[in-house]
């Protein structure tokens, strides 16, 4: 994967590119309950969105091991969430990224986070170390199991075999 700083994927009606300091108001505006529950870990101030976009944007300058991408329309350019691509990390095997995305309210159930993890799916695709893909879910969190399910993952552990809670969810690349 070159030039990392510079990706933008679209699949004609959402857009993947990464997210920016720019982005950050808006990001802490589609904050709710949901969010919080299940990606965030807890409430965002404008304080804490801001060193986290920070730190984000080093790691796209850095190459990672964290890519986490702005999801916005391509008609209206507008923000309705995040998907993070995580590479190289100590829960996985190596040659497995990690994808957490998190749409906010407006925009759910129209189907963006399944393309946005389709597109993740692509932005993996010309790695050749990665050879899977995981969406790690906790077992009450049903729309985001079927997120996973509708963009060709399959359930590849049940969350009292992981270990960490969650149901495994695999998309393999090679």
């Amino acid at each position: 994967m070159t030039e990392k700083g510079e990706v933008e994927i679209s699949d004609g009606v959402i857009v993947l590119r990464p997210l920016r300091v720019e982005d950050a108001a808006d990001h802490l505006a589609g904050e709710d309950a949901d969010l919080v529950r299940w990606l965030n870990g807890g409430p965002g101030t404008t304080e804490s969105v801001r060193r986290y976009v920070e730190h984000i944007q080093h790691m796209w300058e850095k190459g990672g091991p964290i890519f986490t991408f702005a999801i916005r329309l391509r008609a209206e350019d507008t923000l309705v969430g995040t998907i993070d691509v995580q590479l190289n990390q100590d829960a996985f095997r190596s040659g497995q990224a990690n994808l957490a995305y998190g749409l906010y309210p407006d925009w759910r159930g129209r189907g963006f986070a399944t393309r946005a993890v389709s597109l993740a799916v692509e932005f993996l695709r010309p790695d050749a170390t990665v050879y899977s893909a995981l969406i790690r879910v906790e077992p009450a969190n049903a729309s985001s199991a079927a997120v996973a399910v509708r963009a060709g993952f399959t359930l590849a552990s049940r969350a009292a075999e992981t270990g960490d809670g969650h149901d495994w969810y695999e998309y393999v690349l090679r």
